[in-house]
């Protein structure tokens, strides 16, 4: 069986949990890397996994003897079988975040289960400490933004719209990636105001300042970064916002490690911008994966604690309505010590 799969069932084993039900399609690429259509069941001692048949040859091929994964097509499955799949299961876990009030009683009938126990993100929980082939798909990731921040900068030219400048990144992308992370963000002058903005057909002038927030996927893994810079030279009134957005970003990347604080971090920030008439936002960061927001988060409603090798960003940002924004976001990777810098690119005052 292999790592993910075993650890779950110990996991299991120590809530009580005879049986479990997985739905999440995140969850379950990440144990088995299936990505097709169906639900993954753990029984006493079965692993199964239920799909429709178009997405059977997919899910053997994908599959090894390793994984101990009994593959049913579900036009195959009786009424019989689904009652007997948690015979003997007193417990039986759901992912409750996942499925409808209508599905949770459908599952409760269909399988005959006695006891529905919400299983409180225990997969996404296990999903935030990274192994080292994740951590290697999410620096390639971060490697590629990099490359595409510094091929779009040279390619942004006024005139220009922001739309047209996503679509050069989303292009960049899919030559080189499983595409796009995320909706890339463009925005420029005013629209920089909005921390998600949606990129418009407003052309970039003269003397503008832009932000790009932009990531890729790579093997299923995300990257994520922001920067801001500006068209000509760095108008006077937005250096001092600028400065003070790098001062607090580089002050969290000296403090993220093992065991910092999620919720002192934020406030740190938050107390800083206060100091100037600013507030935080949004948050300051989020874990990065298979998703390209996870847990952890860092914001002043989150009280955790960071771990060595997740992966998660640093993103203070400032944003004055109707006037101009500025972001300025990386991925980091936690270490025992502090973090290291999955995204790499320039940050003080880029000019183009």
């Amino acid at each position: 069986m292999n790592a993910k799969l075993q650890w779950l069932r110990n996991k299991m084993a120590s809530l009580d949990l005879q049986g479990l039900i997985i739905t999440n399609p995140i969850n379950i690429q990440y144990l088995t890397n299936i990505e097709a259509e169906g639900i993954f069941l753990l029984t006493r001692k079965e692993n199964i996994y239920i799909t429709d048949s178009r997405y059977i040859e997919q899910v053997h091929s994908t599959l090894t003897l390793f994984d101990e994964i009994i593959v049913y097509d579900a036009h195959d499955v009786s009424k019989e079988d689904y009652e007997n799949f948690f015979l003997f299961c007193e417990n039986v876990g759901f992912e409750e975040h996942n499925i409808s009030y209508a599905k949770y009683k459908e599952y409760l009938r269909k399988f005959k289960i006695h006891n529905f126990i919400e299983t409180e993100f225990i997969i996404e929980k296990q999903r935030m400490i990274k192994d080292e082939e994740e951590i290697h798909n999410l620096r390639k990731a971060c490697e590629i933004t990099d490359h595409c921040f510094n091929y779009i900068l040279s390619y942004i030219k006024p005139g220009m719209t922001e739309k047209q400048i996503a679509n050069e990144i989303e292009e960049y992308y899919k030559k080189r990636t499983d595409g796009l992370a995320f909706d890339t963000i463009v925005a420029s002058g005013e629209n920089t105001s909005k921390p998600h903005a949606v990129p418009t057909e407003r052309k970039i002038q003269e003397k503008d300042i832009i932000t790009i927030d932009m990531g890729c996927k790579v093997n299923g893994y995300c990257s994520d970064m922001t920067r801001t810079f500006f068209v000509g030279e760095v108008p006077e009134a937005i250096k001092p916002v600028y400065d003070l957005v790098l001062k607090n970003q580089k002050q969290v990347g000296e403090q993220y490690k093992d065991g910092a604080n999620t919720r002192l971090l934020t406030r740190m920030v938050e107390s800083d911008f206060k100091l100037y008439g600013y507030d935080l936002v949004h948050s300051l960061g989020h874990g990065v994966g298979m998703e390209i927001h996870e847990v952890p988060y860092m914001s002043h409603n989150s009280d955790t604690q960071l771990r060595e090798n997740m992966v998660v960003t640093n993103e203070p940002g400032i944003y004055i309505p109707g006037k101009f924004g500025v972001r300025i976001e990386d991925t980091v990777q936690i270490t025992k010590f502090g973090c290291i810098n999955l995204t790499k690119s320039g940050k003080n005052y880029i000019v183009i």
